[in-house]
């Protein structure tokens, strides 16, 4: 795939399951190979993939993302099996390491190392997809394997794992454990002299393939760029107060996040979709500004033809 599609959360229908699966639907119709949902306090991301899989055969499910606090990666992992087997072995697990403010207000929890977190965290999700099996005493995690509740069921196929890491050291821990990276509002400059050298390096220095590095794009398809910026820019404002995307806004020389969102006609949005490409990207995901039917039918399209 070179370009996906998000399916934007939107709490208005009165069945948000339907309503995914009617744009997932609707995206696959138009040609689009793959589709990713996002975690939310009332929504189960890897259970909605599941259920879009079974309901769309033959489209790539992913989740962007699941955080790792507070689940276990025993239960991450055997919720990922249920969907790679309702999806008939197209489901994609993308993790995130969780935003702390956040994760302090909802669980009541303050996460610390949360790089070693990770690090332990795919290393039992690479264990029980690479041997079926785990035996894992970390320093934050332990995950043991039992005759009475295995944690790979028969049948079903390993699941790749893309982790949204911006840090060096997460995308370190993640070219090293994992297949690939989700990066959200990583511009072109960023890919290029930040992501692709950390996560490929890493990844040649534990002996793995090149991992896949996903770019997810905020779009909006219009004749009315500067309208659609405007009403978009609050929505997106929330990043520039984390600091792993401030680094980024400053990597990338604009002021706000809004600034890295793609907004225009689909001829002009193709071309700047291809600049990520260049830039060392696989693929771009992307992520629709606007949520009603007539504005994700252009984004479809932009998706499929890319």
């Amino acid at each position: 795939m070179a370009a996906s599609v998000v399916i934007p959360a939107d709490r208005s229908p009165a069945n948000r399951v339907d309503d995914a699966i009617t744009k997932a639907r609707g995206a696959h119709d138009a040609g689009v190979g793959q589709v990713w949902v996002a975690q939310q306090l009332d929504g189960d991301a890897i259970a909605l993939a599941a259920v879009i899989g079974a309901a769309v055969p033959g489209l790539g499910v992913g989740t962007s993302v699941v955080p790792i606090n507070p689940r276990h990666p025993l239960l991450i992992a055997s919720a990922a099996h249920t969907a790679q087997a309702a999806a008939n072995g197209n489901f994609s697990l993308g993790l995130g390491l969780g935003g702390h403010a956040i994760e302090q207000q909802a669980f009541g929890i303050t996460p610390t190392n949360s790089v070693q977190r990770l690090r332990e965290h795919l290393t039992v999700l690479r264990a029980i997809n690479d041997e079926r099996t785990v035996d894992f005493h970390g320093t934050q995690i332990t995950a043991v394997d039992s005759p009475v509740m295995p944690v790979a069921p028969p049948g079903t196929t390993a699941f790749p794992v893309y982790v949204a890491a911006m840090g060096p050291r997460a995308l370190r821990v993640t070219g090293e454990l994992a297949d690939g990276t989700l990066p959200l509002l990583a511009g072109p400059r960023t890919i290029e002299e930040f992501i692709v050298p950390t996560i490929t390096g890493a990844a040649a220095d534990a002996g793995r393939p090149d991992p896949r590095i996903i770019a997810i794009v905020p779009v909006a398809v219009t004749d009315d760029a500067a309208a659609v910026h405007a009403a978009v820019a609050d929505r997106l404002a929330f990043y520039d107060q984390i600091p792993s995307y401030q680094k980024v806004l400053a990597r990338e020389g604009v002021s706000g996040a809004a600034e890295l969102a793609l907004v225009g006609t689909a001829p002009s949005l193709t071309r700047r979709l291809k600049t990520y490409l260049d830039a060392g990207a696989t693929d771009v995901a992307l992520m629709p500004l606007q949520t009603e039917w007539a504005e994700l039918a252009p984004v479809w399209d932009l998706a499929a033809a890319f």
